[in-house]
């Protein structure tokens, strides 16, 4: 009887430079039933760095707006990922939520202040636009 093989890691780069954030989306990712690869960038100038290198592609990414150096809008702009982007950030701006799905992101989620809810939502976003991701990879496989 053979080994069945595991099951890739969902890979996801998060784009954050608050060090709460991060630890609470490894701690919320850390339940789920599937493995999962994080990998954090702290501003958009290191996110565009590490999804230059051909050996990554993550299945989603989850950025957040306000960051040094280079901003998530601008990370928007310069930088067009294959994978789903997912905008997670504390701006409630308008202006801000329209220019990100302008720019190619697929949601745009405010960050809630209830721990239950924010732990959630991350889940949430990882399952979704992962498997979004993966179906579109694999019917591209089969062609």
């Amino acid at each position: 009887m053979g080994i069945a093989a595991s099951p890739r890691p969902i890979e996801v780069l998060v784009i954050d430079d608050e060090s709460g954030d991060i630890l609470l989306m490894r701690q919320s990712l850390a339940r789920e039933p599937i493995p999962i690869s994080i990998h954090v960038a702290v501003d958009g100038k290191q996110a565009a760095e590490i999804l230059g290198r051909e050996e990554f592609e993550p299945d989603v990414v989850i950025l957040d707006l306000n960051l040094p150096k280079l901003s998530g809008l601008g990370f928007l702009e310069s930088c067009r990922p294959n994978a789903p982007v997912i905008v997670f950030t504390s701006s409630s701006n308008p202006q801000d939520r329209e220019r990100a799905l302008k720019l190619g992101a697929k949601e745009y989620i405010v960050k809630p202040s209830d721990l239950t809810e924010y732990t959630r939502l991350v889940s949430e976003i990882v399952r979704r636009w992962s498997n979004v991701r993966r179906r579109a990879v694999d019917a591209r496989s089969v062609r």
